[in-house]
């Protein structure tokens, strides 16, 4: 009787923790992946009001690239370089988690000057990277023009530009990311115009940063007003 007992806790406790690890696993696919797309177009689409050049510029290669009767499709992003070029601009200024996940290196290490003893926890500051004035020219600056003709990669072989890490522990989810974003932003500037709400210049747009967790999001949510700006029929695909 006690050994049957003792296996019915054992298969109880194993059920309730299989259900915790799921809820955990979502947690981690939510937060990694649907929050930091979210906060990366936001900051794209943000920065692009504040920016009319910048947006006409690219809705000017959307229309060479994709034309104006049909939606913008997924194998028309790597014919879009300026596209391309916003989104890595907008990973070095608006990273979506400007400080990652902790990490722990596993033997001595020297960086540098640095002496880094086994069993440290290393924290990247990939907010501050982002805007050294060292590894770029006005860092402050929102500016895809830096990225055009540059071999710049977000894959973390360049070390200015580090929004999903670098080496074995990289941001898995990278390629899919970089999808959802490009595609997102390119179709909703593609079908639409946007500015901001009334009594407000582009320039004014508040672009302090609020973070929540490991995200980054804009201090004050986007609002913005939008227009149609290709023809009727192309909506039909977007109901």
């Amino acid at each position: 009787m006690h050994v049957i007992t003792f296996l019915m806790f054992i298969d109880i406790f194993f059920f309730y923790a299989h259900g915790i690890f799921i809820i955990f696993g979502l947690q981690d696919f939510t937060g990694a992946g649907l929050d930091t797309s979210a906060s990366t177009l936001e900051w794209a689409l943000l920065e692009l009001i504040r920016h009319p050049d910048i947006m006409k510029k690219a809705q000017e290669e959307l229309d060479r690239v994709v034309g104006r009767n049909r939606p913008t499709l997924e194998s028309d992003l790597p014919n879009l370089p300026y596209l391309q070029a916003i989104i890595k601009e907008n990973f070095r200024l608006h990273p979506a988690s400007p400080i990652p996940v902790p990490h722990l290196n596993n033997k001595d290490t020297q960086i540098s000057n640095y002496n880094i003893p086994a069993n440290t926890i290393v924290i990247l500051n990939v907010w501050a990277i982002g805007r050294d004035p060292k590894a770029w020219n006005k860092p402050l600056e929102f500016d895809p023009d830096r990225f055009i003709d540059s071999n710049i990669s977000v894959r973390g072989t360049n070390y200015g530009l580090l929004p999903f890490g670098s080496g074995r522990r990289q941001c898995p989810g990278l390629d899919l990311a970089q999808l959802m974003v490009q595609y997102g932003l390119a179709t909703i500037i593609h079908a639409f115009d946007w500015f901001p709400q009334p009594n407000v210049k582009p320039k004014d747009m508040n672009v302090m940063e609020n973070i929540v967790g490991f995200i980054s999001t804009p201090m004050e949510p986007l609002v913005a007003g939008a227009r149609f700006r290709l023809p009727t029929q192309v909506y039909k695909g977007f109901i």
